[in-house]
């Protein structure tokens, strides 16, 4: 998955967050995750692979184990279960397999 592909399921995950009106700091973590995500240099993949996901500025734990599984194997259930909350109003982003 491309670092573009990541961010967009991340801001998807925080409006979604919103719309249920989840804490608002967990929001704004993956609103941060998202937008460092888009500005990275390097594929996200590498950046896994290399353990270095301390590097995006407001991944915590939580966030850290959704990269590495999304970026492993094209799928977050996370995801997928939140957008089953709200059919029609997420298109689907385009998840592709693991490469």
């Amino acid at each position: 998955m491309t670092n573009s592909e990541i961010s967009l399921i991340f801001m998807d995950i925080a409006a979604m967050l919103r719309l249920k009106k989840e804490n608002v700091f967990k929001i704004r973590a993956y609103e941060k995750v998202a937008k460092a995500i888009a500005g990275l240099k390097e594929p996200i993949d590498k950046l896994v692979a290399e353990g270095r996901l301390k590097e995006i500025p407001g991944a915590g734990e939580a966030i850290k184990k959704k990269l590495t599984v999304l970026a492993a194997t094209g799928r977050l259930a996370f995801y997928e279960n939140l957008k089953a909350e709200f059919p029609g109003r997420f298109p689907a982003a385009p998840i592709a397999g693991a490469k």
